[in-house]
C-alpha cells in the first residue's frame, strides 16, 4: 500500500474537483485584481514604495517559515538597490541576505522566462553561497544523492523523531523534475492561480534539494502568481500569509503527502490562503494608502518641493520632533525660509504646534480620518 501521494498509480496526474473551487477561485481572483488596480492608480513613486515593502516582507516571511531569521533594513536595502530605488545609504548586505533577495526577485520580475533545471540550480546557489546549510555541507546547485539516506521531513527529538514525509528517492528525481519543468512551462487549460498551487505542492513534494525546497517551492508559487497578473509588480506576499498560519501549512501539506492524487482540499486551502493574503495587503500597505490619500487632497494646493519633502518625512514616520531648525538643516534652507514653510502649513491646517515648549517650538503633522 502507498504510503505517499509519489507512490500512488498515476502519480503525478493531480486531479481536483473544479466545481467545488470555482466560486473560491473566482472570488480570490476578483480580490487579486481589485487590489492590484487600486495600487496600480497611486502613481509610480507610491506603488514602488508599496512594492518595496511587499518584497521585503516576502523575502523575510519565507525565510521565517524555515527558522531563518533575517536582518529587515539588509533585505530592504538589497532590494531597493536591485530596483533601482533610492532609499538613502544603503548598507552592504549579508551574503546571505543577497541570495534570498536575488532568488525572489528572478522569480518575479523574469517570470515570462522558463523554469529550467539550470535557472534552479542558480536559485540554490544563491540561498548556501558557503555550500553548507548551517554546519553541514551539503550538495548545491545539484539534485540531493541521499548518501545519508532516505530525504525525510523529521520533527521531534534524537531518539523519537517523527517522521512527517519521505520523498521520492535520488535516482527518481531526473525523470520527475524533467516532468515538472516541462509541466510548469508548457502550455495548459488550467488557471495559473491554480497551477501556482499546484507547482508549489509538486515540487515541496519532490523534494529535489538537500536544503531550501519550501523557499524555492513558494518562489515558483509567486512566478507563477505574477504570470496569474502578467505583472512583475508584487503588492501582496503569500508567504507572509503562510508564516501566519503555518501550523496549518505544514499540517495540510502533510495530510496531502500522505493522501490519493485528488488535492482538492490542498488547493481550497491554498485558494483560502492567498485570499487572506490579498486581503491582508490593505493593512500591511495601509501606510502607502493613507500618503496616497493625503496627497490626493493635496493636488491643487500649490505646495512647495520643500514642503513636500518633509511633509513626506512626517508621513513615513518623523524620528524626534520637527523643529524650524531641523527643517532647514533637512531642505538645506536658512531659518527663515523653513519659518515661512511651516507657518504656511501651519495656516492650510496641515501642521500644528505641540503643547509643552521650551527653547524651540517643535510641529507635527495633522491628519484627518
Amino acid at each position: 500500500m502507498a504510503r505517499y501521494i509519489h507512490e500512488q498509480p498515476g502519480w503525478p496526474n493531480f486531479r481536483w474537483d473544479y466545481k467545488a473551487l470555482a466560486d473560491l477561485l473566482a472570488d480570490v481572483r476578483h480580490r487579486q485584481g481589485r487590489l492590484i488596480g487600486r495600487m496600480q492608480g497611486l502613481g509610480f513613486p507610491l506603488q514602488s514604495e508599496a512594492m518595496l515593502q511587499t518584497l521585503t516582507e516576502d523575502v523575510l516571511k519565507s525565510s521565517e517559515i524555515e527558522g531563518e531569521i533575517l536582518n529587515r533594513e539588509d533585505v530592504r536595502s538589497s532590494i531597493a538597490r536591485r530596483l533601482g530605488l533610492d532609499i538613502g545609504a544603503l548598507a552592504a548586505p549579508d551574503r546571505d541576505v543577497e541570495g534570498v533577495v536575488e532568488m525572489m526577485l528572478d522569480a518575479t520580475q523574469n517570470y515570462g522566462e522558463a523554469l529550467t533545471a539550470e535557472r534552479l540550480f542558480n536559485w540554490h546557489a544563491a540561498l548556501f553561497p558557503t555550500g553548507r546549510s548551517g554546519m553541514h555541507r551539503i550538495t548545491v546547485a545539484g539534485w540531493r544523492h541521499d548518501r545519508g539516506g532516505p530525504m525525510q521531513v523529521v520533527s521531534g527529538p534524537l531518539g523519537r523523531e517523527r517522521v512527517h514525509y519521505e520523498a521520492p528517492a535520488a535516482d527518481r528525481l531526473h525523470p520527475e523534475m524533467t516532468a515538472f519543468l516541462a509541466w510548469f512551462n508548457g502550455a495548459s487549460e488550467t488557471d495559473l492561480v491554480l497551477k501556482a498551487g499546484v507547482a508549489h505542492l509538486w515540487f515541496v513534494t519532490i523534494h529535489p534539494f538537500d536544503d531550501g525546497n519550501g523557499r524555492i517551492a513558494r518562489a515558483i508559487a509567486d512566478m507563477a502568481l505574477a504570470r496569474s497578473e502578467q505583472s512583475p509588480q508584487r503588492f501582496y506576499s503569500m508567504s507572509a500569509q503562510i508564516r501566519q498560519e503555518r501550523n496549518a501549512y505544514y499540517d495540510m501539506l502533510e495530510a496531502t503527502q500522505k493522501g490519493d492524487l485528488d488535492i482538492t482540499p490542498w488547493l481550497h486551502w491554498f485558494l483560502g490562503c492567498l485570499g487572506r493574503a490579498v486581503d491582508g495587503a490593505e493593512l500591511a500597505l495601509s501606510g502607502v494608502l493613507r500618503k496616497a490619500q493625503f496627497w490626493e487632497k493635496l493636488a491643487t494646493a500649490g505646495i512647495n518641493d520643500r514642503q513636500r519633502t518633509m511633509l513626506n518625512r512626517l508621513l513615513d514616520g518623523f524620528e524626534g520632533k520637527l523643529t524650524s531648525s531641523k527643517w532647514a538643516k533637512i531642505a538645506k534652507c536658512s531659518q527663515d525660509t523653513a519659518l515661512r514653510d511651516i507657518r504656511d502649513l501651519s495656516t492650510r491646517g496641515l501642521l500644528e504646534k505641540e503643547p509643552g515648549g521650551g527653547r524651540s517650538t517643535s510641529y507635527s503633522l495633522v491628519i484627518e480620518d
